[in-house]
């Protein structure tokens, strides 16, 4: 694994400092929620709030955005169904990444005419927000007027909320479910180190919600020493975006299992992952401030909180089916194959995109909706809701 320069280093010690205080001012203990929202979204210090490069090769991490524009132009389809049901209708992507996203998706609806009224943007990182604004001026400066950066979410919306790789980043819970005890995992200062250590579960949200997972992970009541997350911070999202949208779409395009697979007896050491320099690892504590910390999605639990705030689901299938449902292979075979320099780099992007070695399967897409009844074309076929 590469090893961060001088200046990093310090940057790092720096939010080390910031959690160290926090946990000696919590009486030496903060949940793993608390360091993972410091480790990444600390003003002016976190992973996603430092002026840092997160994505494509230079960075941490790879999007589909960042892969290939045929991502970007392949959900478009999809969104220009949703808006000739609603128009005028606006979208609102939230955490935008590079931009590139924003670019593709516009500028293909720009050649079908089928603009949004606005496309929004709900950032949190102002480095990011920065970057996105800079490559839609220099790449689509025509649209720029089209495109509006939000601080928070509007009180009303219709049109499509969308969200890509944004729910894995969001901070969670981990809990430690051992013999008949069930704990929340937390983080400490020994010996110079954060290290980690289990309390009693003080929060009734949390424990009521790892009270209801305990039959699915220890169905035959045995001994069990077994750990995974709860993301509450997801739910919270569904009820804010239930709330918000008044006719429309919600997509989130993500990793992660159904609960049955998310929580399965043998995935006994949950699924949190970090990301430093294109090097995955389970370390946490690893220069924090410099690495991405994620965590796969439970979609049964985002289901749940959907549809219990009044919003219907319309499909759940994997990236690779929502994407070749949306037309992928036809929008590659706009470029002729006899331009091999254009077209077998766009080939090669499009197997990343849906193979199930690569994104195809791991990453999954699921839609609701209010006061919009669908059917959806990105899930055709592939369907999947059954292992909600």
């Amino acid at each position: 694994m590469l090893f961060p320069n001088e200046i990093a280093l310090t940057h790092s010690r720096s939010v080390q400092a910031i959690i160290r205080e926090k946990i000696l001012a919590a009486n030496h203990w903060i949940s793993f929620e608390d360091y993972m929202n410091l480790a990444l979204y600390a003003p002016g210090l976190g992973y996603y709030s430092s002026g840092a490069t997160k994505l494509g090769s230079a960075g941490d991490f790879v999007t589909a955005p960042e892969i290939s524009p045929l991502f970007g132009r392949t959900l478009a389809q999809q969104l220009m169904q949703i808006l000739r049901h609603l128009a005028p209708a606006d979208i609102l992507e939230f955490g935008a990444g590079s931009g590139k996203l924003a670019r593709d998706i516009l500028l293909e609806l720009e050649k079908s005419d089928a603009l949004p009224g606005k496309y929004y943007i709900l950032e949190v990182s102002p480095d990011l927000r920065q970057r996105q604004q800079t490559l839609l001026a220099d790449e689509a400066p025509h649209l720029l007027a089209r495109v509006e950066w939000l601080e928070r979410l509007p009180d009303l919306f219709t049109g499509v909320m969308l969200a890509n790789e944004v729910l894995d980043a969001m901070p969670v819970h981990i809990i430690r479910w051992r013999d008949d005890a069930v704990l929340e995992r937390g983080v400490t200062w020994q010996n110079d180190r954060f290290t980690w250590q289990d309390r009693a579960i003080a929060d009734a949200e949390l424990h009521a919600a790892a009270s209801e997972l305990t039959a699915a992970i220890n169905p035959d009541n045995q001994p069990v020493d077994y750990v995974s997350e709860i993301n509450l911070a997801a739910l919270h999202f569904m009820r804010s975006l239930a709330s918000t949208l008044q006719q429309g779409v919600v997509l989130l395009i993500d990793y992660g299992f159904g609960r049955s697979e998310y929580y399965h007896p043998q995935r006994n050491q949950g699924t949190l992952m970090c990301h430093y320099r294109h090097h995955a690892h389970d370390d946490p504590f690893y220069l924090p401030g410099l690495q991405d910390i994620t965590s796969h999605v439970d979609f049964s639990a985002l289901t749940q909180a959907a549809e219990n705030n009044g919003l219907q689901l319309l499909g759940y299938t994997t990236q690779a089916y929502f994407l070749l449902n949306c037309g992928i292979t036809g929008i590659l075979a706009q470029t002729s194959a006899e331009d091999i320099h254009h077209y077998l780099p766009q080939s090669n992007q499009l197997q990343k995109l849906v193979s199930p070695a690569e994104m195809g399967e791991l990453f999954k897409a699921i839609a609701f909706g209010k006061n919009f009844s669908g059917p959806l074309r990105g899930f055709n076929t592939g369907d999947m809701s059954r292992l909600l």
